[in-house]
């Protein structure tokens, strides 16, 4: 703990903000149900109604409060993006750390798959697989999970063999340490830092992914609340003057940012870089 407060005290202003921010929706997406006026689903009011009074920011289309509606959005919208990115991050991690440690037809083979996946457009390739499967929660977790883990292997497998050439790794294989004592000790310590700061980027593009899905009709669905839908519901409303349907696109912009701000300084702590 004290390493981490001397360290938590050499960052920068635009880090602490970052942390705040993730804390602040950490928070809301663990207590949505106890900050909630309302039920997640419940219509409460006529649609459309304007802000205050028993309606903090008025109601959406269906009449359900915009305020329940944003504290649950971030429940959902966020912890679906987590399970998404650890699994892309398993797949592509243990797939990249194979393809460095084994080298040969199992490298260019794995090489060559994500190859043929990178390809092909994220977006057009999640619509035309959710179409055919469905898009229920696990199936979107699942399609995005294998579409982005091809983005991790790229960097775990460049990061894998650098390390795999250093000495100690090669005095290991002389000891007749096994493969997954190679990844595990020797391979994955050393590759924690910039995989960590891939983490937090990953994070972005399947929060920002699953949000644009979910924009066209094709992610997280009704009656679940999530922001990208409560955009797209409520978007009649800048006709009128209304911003309300910009609250949970601001929402995703705002932890969009934060979480850049953490990566920028752990990524400078990795690079070894001072002031």
């Amino acid at each position: 703990m004290t390493a981490t407060w001397r360290l938590l005290k050499t960052a920068p202003p635009t880090a602490w903000l970052g942390l705040m921010v993730i804390a602040l929706y950490t928070f809301v997406a663990l207590a949505a149900p106890v900050i909630a006026p309302y039920g997640e689903t419940a219509v409460v009011a006529a649609e459309y109604e304007p802000w205050g009074g028993s309606y903090l920011l008025g109601t959406d289309n269906l009449g359900r409060d915009m305020f329940t509606r944003l504290v649950f959005g971030a429940r959902n919208t966020i912890g679906i993006a987590m399970i998404a990115t650890i699994l892309a991050f398993l797949l592509g991690m243990t797939a990249g750390f194979l393809a460095a440690v084994l080298g040969g037809k199992v490298d260019q083979l794995l090489s060559r798959a994500v190859d043929v996946l990178m390809a092909i457009p994220s977006l057009i390739f999640a619509l035309l697989i959710l179409t055919i499967i469905g898009t229920s929660i696990p199936s979107l977790i699942l399609v995005i999970a294998v579409l982005d883990s091809t983005r991790i292997f790229r960097v775990a497998r460049a990061v894998a063999m650098n390390i795999v050439a250093m000495d100690f790794v090669e005095t290991a294989r002389l000891r007749g340490e096994g493969l997954w004592w190679l990844i595990v000790r020797e391979i994955a310590p050393n590759a924690f830092a910039p995989l960590i700061a891939e983490f937090g980027l990953r994070f972005c593009f399947v929060f920002l992914f699953i949000s644009a899905l979910s924009f066209l009709g094709l992610g997280i669905q009704p009656p679940t609340a999530d922001w990208g839908s409560m955009v797209r519901d409520n978007a009649t409303l800048i006709s009128f003057g209304d911003f309300t349907p910009l609250l949970p696109a601001g929402a995703i912009a705002l932890l969009t940012v934060g979480v850049n701000y953490v990566v920028d300084w752990m990524l400078h702590i990795a690079s070894g870089l001072k002031e």
